[in-house]
């Protein structure tokens, strides 16, 4: 079973994450700029459950090309973040408005995925943050379908494991490995600390040179 996602997860931000990755000697754990979300003012915060698609040219007679699909939506758990790797293919679009409807009615948290997503006015509609790396009308029918689930995959060029803990935001994904994870939201809270206090002496007409030199955030 996965470990509880941190209480007060909604004070974090997906730079300060990337910032305590960094404190923490753990590089490379933040998505591109290519990877955005649909609706900038969700938040995402979850479990990654992972899937590993792979192209395909045809649909073979007898396949339910998506039968894994079905599958690891359906098992999804409260707090859960679907995972789709596909490689950065451009010939497909696994993430769609039922796979977003079903993904609600679950309780889980939202998806990340470095495939297309579709159906964006039906999904925005549903306040589910999704992350993608375009819009396209493509059915992943005969162009694509998973191959294994809840593996070690790779979205964006980030190594993801299931239980991995995912962060998004309007700045982007960042995945924490749960073997650094304490550490690095010991980094993140105390980061935030040090900027709430750096915030209220630069509003106050302090100079960015004095309050770095006491607090040492930036």
């Amino acid at each position: 079973m996965n470990p509880p996602l941190p209480q007060n997860w909604q004070a974090l931000y997906a730079a300060v994450l990337s910032d305590a990755l960094d404190a923490a000697g753990v590089w490379n754990q933040a998505m591109s700029s290519r990877i955005r979300p649909l609706d900038d003012k969700l938040k995402l915060c979850g479990r990654a459950r992972t899937a590993q698609f792979m192209e395909v040219p045809y649909v073979e007679e007898g396949v339910n090309p998506y039968e894994l699909e079905i599958a690891i939506v359906d098992d999804l758990k409260p707090g859960d973040v679907a995972m789709f790797a596909c490689g950065g293919s451009t010939r497909i679009a696994p993430w769609g408005s039922l796979l977003s409807t079903a993904t609600r009615a679950r309780g889980a948290a939202g998806c990340v995925t470095d495939g297309f997503v579709r159906d964006i006015i039906g999904i925005r509609e549903l306040d589910l943050p999704v992350f993608h790396a375009g819009i396209a009308p493509l059915d992943s029918k005969g162009r694509g379908q998973i191959r294994a689930v809840d593996v070690p995959v790779i979205v964006d060029n980030v190594r993801v494991a299931p239980g991995d803990l995912v962060f998004g935001d309007a700045d982007g994904v960042v995945v924490v490995p749960q073997a650094v994870e304490a550490l690095v939201l010991e980094f993140a809270f105390d980061k935030i600390n040090g900027e709430s206090h750096s915030l209220e002496e630069l509003r106050a007409g302090g100079y960015l040179r004095d309050v770095y030199a006491r607090h040492g955030v930036l």
